[in-house]
């Protein structure tokens, strides 16, 4: 904490200790000496600084929209976040039933998201999927983000074993969602808490669990370990 109790911020951080160095070439020489933090902050400063970040989100489910926001809001404090919700085709289905499936229905929205709004900072494709994994239905979801030079990072949800009466339901090719609200006689649950929140009383959510996996996706982008940070 800073002199009257001022939690420092990443600008706070980035002025006091990276500036400096900058101004004295210490983009050109060895890191080896220099605090992990700072490296992270000196090459994701372009980022981490702006006043102002632009996110379009694949998708109109408040849930999403809602994870995605909170993801970065907790990864980029010092930035005012635009949102904005766009409609695409994921390619994968109402209700991809395979991981590989799965995973390019998120790739496939962040890409689309981007075409129908090109001028922004990141773009996030959320795509929920199920699988059958040794006669057990499970439930998961991927995520992608492009940053705006390119690439995509991506990471996979925590898995939900989900019960017999909504693994008889899918089989007969209702979707996942429908399936859940018969089930456990709730209305529109994917804009809810999800199978997550029903199945473990509220302790978890699917917005909760979006937003983990979001955060995760998003490491790329503010570590020095990975070429994405340095995109800005």
């Amino acid at each position: 904490m800073r002199p009257g109790g001022r939690r420092r911020s990443t600008s706070d951080f980035w002025l006091a200790n990276v500036a400096p160095g900058i101004a004295t070439g210490l983009d050109q020489v060895s890191f080896q000496s220099v605090d992990p933090a700072v490296k992270v902050l000196y090459w994701a400063a372009p980022v981490l600084l702006r006043d102002a970040v632009k996110i379009v989100v694949a998708s109109r489910n408040p849930v999403k929209i809602g994870a995605a926001q909170d993801a970065f809001a907790t990864l980029f404090p010092d930035a005012a976040l635009e949102m904005i919700a766009v409609e695409v085709d994921s390619g994968a289905g109402d209700q991809p039933a395979s991981d590989d499936a799965t995973r390019q229905g998120a790739r496939t929205r962040a890409l689309r998201s981007r075409q129908e709004e090109p001028d922004a900072d990141f773009w996030v494709g959320l795509e929920g999927g199920i699988e059958i994994v040794d006669e057990q239905l499970m439930a998961y979801a991927w995520m992608a983000v492009q940053g705006n030079r390119g690439g995509i990072s991506e990471a996979r949800s925590v898995t939900l074993p989900l019960p017999p009466a909504v693994k008889e339901l899918v089989a007969a090719g209702m979707e996942l969602g429908k399936a859940n609200d018969r089930v456990f006689s709730t209305a529109n649950s994917k804009q809810g808490g999800g199978a997550f929140g029903l199945l473990t009383d509220g302790l978890y959510t699917r917005e909760g669990i979006y937003r983990q996996t979001l955060i995760m996706a998003l490491i790329p982008y503010v570590n020095s370990l990975y070429p994405q940070s340095r995109a800005g």
